[in-house]
């Protein structure tokens, strides 16, 4: 680390959806840099070999339903070192500014006065879905996506009925505890049944599941499929373009595991 008297600088990094080999060359060379890396639970430890033996790494993990680390204690830890002269790296899983919680930390960093830097990663709400073959769009089915968390801090739901009206792509966060609560929301709204509905867990990992079916069916569909958190939830059109995957065909990280 640097002097005292010299101020570090955190960088917000995203680590992708959980493959290492899907990490951006510019958070590879970030992590190059680091004095201290904070790192989320969600991170495959492999990117830890891009960074220097010297480095400490700290372990902040946050999953929903689980003990977690607290936010204001994350933030309190980046600023302590930055202000020794680190050069800190916040590591975080997916992107940071896509329910990261990033926009908090850059938010506390500049109030604090330290220099900050975002670098982007890859959401798992694309690189899911498209690990099992379902683009987000799709010309003639879709014309938008729209990405949304299924459980927020105050247990209020968004508008489903007002998301089932949209006509867009509804790609659903940390969704699985609330599956329920979903569907009957978006049925309520006036979304048909028969609606293509799909289900990615672990995305991009050997440990990926996934299954297929409709809005009437998909609680049935994972619950046979034991699928469970974390995971990304699809409903649209374009979600039946993931029943060749769902169907028994080996993806492509178990296929590399193997």
């Amino acid at each position: 680390m640097k002097t005292e008297s010299t101020m570090g600088r955190v960088y917000l990094v995203g680590a992708g959806p959980g493959d290492p080999e899907l990490l951006t060359l510019k958070a590879v060379r970030v992590l190059g840099l680091a004095d201290v890396v904070l790192i989320d639970d969600l991170v495959d430890r492999a990117v830890l070999c891009h960074v220097r033996p010297a480095a400490r790494v700290i372990h902040v993990g946050k999953r929903g339903g689980c003990r977690s680390t607290a936010q204001s204690f994350i933030e309190r830890l980046m600023q302590r070192f930055a202000r020794r002269g680190a050069v800190v790296v916040r590591l975080k899983g997916g992107d940071p500014f896509v329910f990261g919680r990033g926009g908090e930390e850059l938010l506390a960093l500049e109030a604090a006065g330290i220099p900050v830097e975002t670098v982007s990663g890859i959401t798992a709400g694309i690189a899911a879905p498209a690990a099992i073959g379902i683009p987000i769009t799709h010309r003639g089915m879709s014309h938008g996506v729209t990405l949304v968390t299924g459980h927020t801090r105050d247990d209020l739901q968004p508008d489903w009925k007002a998301l089932a009206r949209t006509g867009t792509t509804l790609v659903i966060y940390m969704g699985m505890g609330n599956l329920a609560s979903i569907v009957a929301g978006l049925r309520s709204g006036g979304m048909d049944g028969s609606t293509p509905a799909a289900i990615v867990q672990s995305g991009t990992t050997p440990r990926q599941e996934s299954a297929v079916g409709n809005l009437d069916n998909i609680e049935a569909v994972a619950s046979t499929a034991k699928l469970g958190s974390p995971a990304i939830i699809v409903v649209g059109a374009v979600a039946a373009f993931g029943a060749r995957a769902a169907t028994g065909a080996t993806s492509l990280a178990a296929s590399l595991a193997a």
